[in-house]
């Protein structure tokens, strides 16, 4: 590590990460200038991306209070970014003082300034992991010693699927994750969609993006099939801030399509 601890000496600094433009978009202070830069960028395209991220942020504490009231108390975040206020183990410790949380990103900043915050919850870790190698993530040595795979556990996979263009990869990974959850288990997509954008402005975000990374939006019809064999949670797939709002004030309820992002929560049976 560095002199700043969060900051690991293997870390990309000359190229922008969707982790830390997303901690830069909620006020955060783990991101560099070219993060920033690149930000600012998309700010001048969509001049709302500050509500959508806060938008996704109320949508991931409203979903693992659910969640908790279902009784699950393990958590596999796939993507997690920098954990900002309301993180996964938070909400979830919370309510449930001995759930236990793994939060995975490819970031290794991510990963770094995760693993600095939770040095003192031995409920809580993050590891370093694609989300394109499943196995990898369900077999690192840190999953299987916090998380019992053999009990009903929640799986997020939150703005992070649309990294992962193909098609028929995106779906075997997701297939993958389905398999490997038990019965009781929990699925929880947020995807980005063209449907809430005009095809000028998806077309100025797409080649904005796409000096980042490459993604794919997907619509409704394309993000139903990552439920296949689950059951849809009520109230199923639907843009963010209509997933289960928790009063007439929650952000973006009166705007819901400025979350940019369908949503939905699955259940195995």
């Amino acid at each position: 590590m560095s002199n700043e601890t969060w900051i690991p000496d293997d870390a990309v600094l000359d190229r922008p990460s969707p982790a830390r433009i997303y901690d830069y978009l909620l006020g955060g202070f783990h991101n560099f200038e070219i993060d920033r830069l690149i930000t600012e960028r998309l700010l001048l395209i969509t001049p709302h991306l500050r509500l959508t991220a806060q938008i996704s942020r109320a949508f991931l504490r409203r979903v693992v209070r659910y969640l908790t009231s279902q009784q699950i108390d393990q958590f596999l975040d796939i993507g997690s970014g920098i954990p900002t206020v309301g993180n996964v183990h938070e909400v979830a410790q919370s309510a449930i003082p001995s759930a236990r949380v793994v939060y995975v990103d490819v970031d290794p900043i991510a990963v770094a300034h995760s693993r600095a915050i939770l040095v003192d919850n031995p409920r809580a870790t993050a590891i370093r992991g694609d989300v394109r190698a499943p196995d990898d993530i369900l077999n690192h040595a840190e999953v299987k010693e916090l998380l019992d795979l053999s009990r009903p556990i929640a799986i997020v996979l939150a703005t992070v699927m649309h990294y992962v263009p193909d098609d028929a990869l995106a779906h075997a990974v997701v297939r993958r994750l389905r398999e490997a959850m038990a019965p009781g288990s929990f699925l929880v997509i947020a995807h980005g969609t063209p449907e809430t954008q005009t095809a000028e402005r998806e077309k100025q975000l797409a080649e904005a993006i796409q000096r980042i990374t490459t993604t794919k939006q997907r619509t409704a019809e394309e993000v139903l099939p990552f439920f296949e064999g689950l059951e849809l949670v009520e109230p199923g797939l639907v843009l963010t801030p209509l997933w289960r709002p928790e009063g007439p004030d929650d952000v973006g309820l009166d705007t819901p399509e400025l979350g940019l992002s369908l949503v939905g929560v699955g259940r195995k049976p």
